[in-house]
């Protein structure tokens, strides 16, 4: 995930004064969710299913469960970070993704225990930072993050960046995950290439590629490589955080309107109809909850096609290339 724009969250604030609002309700109905990486689901027979807002899951493919819809934490530090994660597992979120370099895994930790959710009922995430790459230095740095969360196992740990000492970084990751350390090992932000190369070695195949994919980066090499190696796609920055006035974008301004619906909204619901797991961040109460609200509604294939028109095909994080 990359820096944070304060102007677009002001930007969002604004466009939703003008938009229709989203109901307080959330629906336990799916439509016409695609089965697209793998087998999507709701685990009714989870004690917090309710609580959860009717979040579908889908099957990784080691087997693991995960929400489809999730909980980013970037750009999130102290108080805030603490509040904003309370807030999100109290609204129904499940997946709560973090990571050493963002700085907040204390306050991530924090919150899980004050949430005093069952931690079985939590799909926790954290990322291997590039100063950890390697061997020994991969599993010092999984426990630092372990002590700092507070936690027993991570639900998925990733490679954050393809940098350093991949190969010593994956082996370890799977001693920890036969271990029973880690329920599921990923990749972040690695390339098809980079992704071959390291299944010629992996003997534990990564579930995950968190990568940038939203509408104006819409990664269809990339979609079409990992659903082909049956590797999980998750989207960091479903918003492109705003950028390039996605939030007041004229196409899914008139698509928002059509469904009564705002562009956010259309754009986490354009990311499950792909398939794709998305993990928005806010700090903002009312948008957590409107995120969360997407599960009443589809996308026609008018829809589906018109954001498809939208594609850059180029990062909006050049920052980070």
């Amino acid at each position: 995930m990359n820096s944070q724009n304060p102007k677009n969250e002001i930007s969002r604030r604004k466009f939703l004064q003008n938009s229709t609002l989203a109901t307080a309700g959330i629906y336990l109905g799916i439509l016409g969710m695609p089965k697209v990486f793998g087998n999507v689901l709701i685990d009714k027979d989870a004690k917090d299913a309710k609580d959860a807002k009717g979040i579908p899951d889908i099957k990784l493919n080691n087997g693991l469960k995960m929400p489809m819809l999730g909980f980013g934490t970037y750009g999130l530090s102290s108080e805030v970070c603490q509040k904003s994660v309370v807030e999100a597992i109290s609204a129904g979120y499940r997946l709560i993704d973090t990571a050493k370099v963002y700085g907040n895994e204390v306050e991530v930790g924090k919150a899980i225990k004050q949430s005093e959710i069952d931690r079985k009922q939590l799909f926790v995430t954290s990322k291997l930072w590039v100063d950890d790459a390697g061997y020994e230095n991969a599993k010092k740095g999984f426990e630092e993050t372990l002590r700092k969360l507070q936690l027993d196992y991570l639900d998925l740990y990733l490679i954050h960046r393809p940098r350093g000492d991949v190969k010593g970084s994956w082996k370890a990751m799977e001693e920890l995950y036969k271990a029973g350390k880690i329920k599921a090992i990923g990749i972040s932000n690695f390339d098809p290439a980079q992704l071959e190369d390291l299944l010629s070695y992996a003997e534990v195949k990564p579930v995950i590629n968190q990568i940038e994919t939203h509408a104006y980066f819409q990664q269809a090499n990339d979609y079409k490589v990992l659903k082909q190696h049956n590797v999980q796609m998750q989207a960091w920055a479903p918003f492109a955080e705003g950028r390039n006035a996605l939030f007041t974008n004229e196409a899914l301004t008139q698509i928002a309107k059509k469904h009564s619906k705002t562009t956010a909204q259309v754009s986490l619901r354009w990311h499950l109809q792909r398939g794709i797991v998305a993990i928005p961040r806010s700090s903002q109460k009312a948008h957590i909850v409107e995120n969360l609200n997407i599960f009443d509604f589809k996308l026609d294939d008018a829809d589906m096609k018109a954001i498809e028109k939208l594609d850059l095909n180029r990062t909006q994080f050049p920052e980070w290339s």
